[in-house]
């Protein structure tokens, strides 16, 4: 068993009967009363963020969790076909475990699952993906200075709001946790 002289950003621990990693942590002794550890926790399979006051000193479950880099292949259904880049097993993934970022992954990309033993845990996207522009209203030049956007439909389906001088064929850089565009990459 550990305590909380061992919190670190990143840890994974048990809390309530659920894994969470630990975002970030403040140990504070005030001046009248025992020293306690203030930490904000991020359940890994519902993604929500709590706060939470531990005693200081108290008894923590620490998880051991084990990353391996996998290479998504293809969707079959509700299914993503990932494979090991080890052993080049493959694995099925439902696509609930990935939420919301699932739209923005394309084959080929890299991922990272995390496991307890054999059971996965949680899905890594990369933060920034590359993405091609599959439909949008035409874009015109000089379209720069209102800040204005416009719908644009993204090689994987996803739709996400783009400024008014892209066109279709643009590859853009999109941010993956907040489904927003970053940059044009390529003319």
């Amino acid at each position: 068993m550990a305590d909380t002289s061992d919190f670190r950003t990143g840890l994974i621990i048990k809390f309530k009967n659920n894994l969470y990693t630990i975002i970030n942590f403040q140990h504070v002794k005030p001046g009248k009363g025992g020293a306690f550890v203030r930490s904000t926790l991020k359940n890994l399979k519902t993604g929500k963020v709590l706060d939470n006051t531990f005693r200081a000193g108290e008894n923590i479950e620490v998880v051991r969790i084990e990353r391996r880099k996998y290479q998504f292949l293809y969707r079959e259904g509700d299914l993503l076909i990932c494979m090991d880049n080890e052993t080049y097993d493959q694995i099925n993934v439902s696509k609930i475990l990935i939420g919301n970022n699932v739209d923005f992954i394309k084959e080929g990309e890299q991922l990272d699952i995390l496991f307890d033993g054999t059971d996965i845990v949680n899905i890594e996207v990369p933060i920034f993906v590359q993405l091609t522009v599959n439909e949008t209203e035409p874009g015109f030049k000089g379209d720069t200075a209102t800040g204005a956007t416009k719908p644009a439909v993204l090689e994987t389906g996803a739709t996400i709001n783009v400024p008014l001088f892209i066109n279709v064929g643009d590859e853009l850089k999109v941010d993956t946790r907040t489904n927003s565009y970053v940059e044009r990459v390529k003319l």
